[in-house]
């Protein structure tokens, strides 16, 4: 039987030119010089990508890029922020095999899959940019889920791209979360975060100072360690792999100047920053929290009581236990960034 099988294989290899898949596809490969240069022919906008930890901004900051006449941005395409990833397209190993096949005589003798996958991501991107009539296009997805891998996956598909990276006080963030979690998504806390729940919504008054806390222990601990992974890895990641193509920018100075901060945002990207208009387009999406909206048409009573978009919330809803637990985990992180308070 063993001799069968192996003139089975034999005959296939001879007729198709490789091996039936076994196990695991193998690793995709990047994009070769020659293969971007054709991806851009095909689909020559400029393309970028905004990342950023959950609640950290990067919505407000999607609408005031997408303010500019020369740019669209849109969201959660999670190209390479959430399972199963753009490589889901190809990372069946059968896929993997008929791309790379050597009787394939349109693969040019190695796998096909990332041109694949470049494909299929500048068709959706450029879709929606060519209904804008822009040049400049964009997604903005949090990549709160695997935070520097996001990078690496993206700079395997599209080293010519920007990033950017919004930054927030991660004690906002947790806070801005938490909120979140209390209104858009009930059904997925657990017992002991719907009790904290019940009670913020019977007395919010009493969690606004430093001797109850809106979190588990263990939460707290984990979104600290969570916000301070991310912008370690995403960080570091973005300087090596983009280098000039990396721009950062933190939340709290887009609420104090927008205009100013995205003067530089739309001038990293190769945007006129200076056409007439902007200014006042700037400020009509900077005042207008549409997150707030939202809140208030479905939990109106519970929404009330929530600040929205407010720098150094924290102060007032964290317990001591809270200030002091994220201050151990990240605190380094907190001071690196220009978050100093205590």
């Amino acid at each position: 039987m063993n001799i069968v099988n192996r003139l089975k294989l034999a005959a296939r290899m001879l007729i198709k030119g490789t091996a039936p898949p076994q196990g695991a596809r193998p690793p995709i490969p990047p994009l070769t010089p020659e293969e971007i240069a054709e991806a851009r022919a095909f689909f020559p906008r400029d393309k970028f990508f905004v990342y950023g930890h959950a609640r950290s901004g990067t919505t407000m900051l999607m609408y005031l890029l997408d303010a500019h006449p020369e740019v669209h941005c849109n969201r959660q395409a999670h190209f390479f922020t959430r399972p199963p990833y753009l490589s889901g397209l190809v990372a069946d190993p059968a896929v993997a095999e008929w791309l790379s096949r050597g009787s394939v005589r349109w693969n040019r003798g190695r796998d096909l899959s990332p041109v694949v996958m470049r494909a299929a991501a500048d068709f959706i991107l450029e879709r929606d940019a060519r209904r804008h009539n822009a040049r400049i296009v964009g997604d903005k997805s949090p990549n709160s889920l695997n935070d520097g891998e996001a990078v690496r996956l993206t700079h395997q598909i599209y080293p010519d791209a920007r990033v950017i990276f919004i930054v927030r006080d991660g004690r906002d963030a947790a806070l801005s979360h938490r909120f979140q979690a209390f209104i858009d998504a009930p059904q997925h806390l657990t017992p002991a975060d719907r009790r904290i729940r019940a009670e913020f919504e019977r007395d919010p008054a009493s969690f606004r100072g430093p001797a109850k806390s809106l979190f588990t222990g263990q939460g707290i601990r984990d979104y600290a360690r969570g916000w301070r992974r991310n912008l370690e890895s995403t960080a570091a990641l973005g300087r090596e792999l983009y280098a000039g193509r990396y721009h950062e920018l933190r939340y709290e100075d887009l609420l104090a100047d927008p205009v100013g901060e995205m003067k530089k945002v739309w001038g990293f990207l190769g945007a006129d920053p200076d056409l007439a208009g902007l200014e006042e387009a700037v400020m009509g999406v900077a005042n207008r929290n549409r997150d707030a909206a939202w809140q208030q048409q479905k939990a109106g009573h519970l929404a009330r009581a929530i600040p929205k978009g407010q720098v150094g919330a924290w102060r007032e809803f964290f317990s001591e236990r809270d200030t002091r637990v994220f201050e151990q985990i990240a605190g380094k992180m907190l001071r690196k960034w220009g978050y100093g308070e205590r």
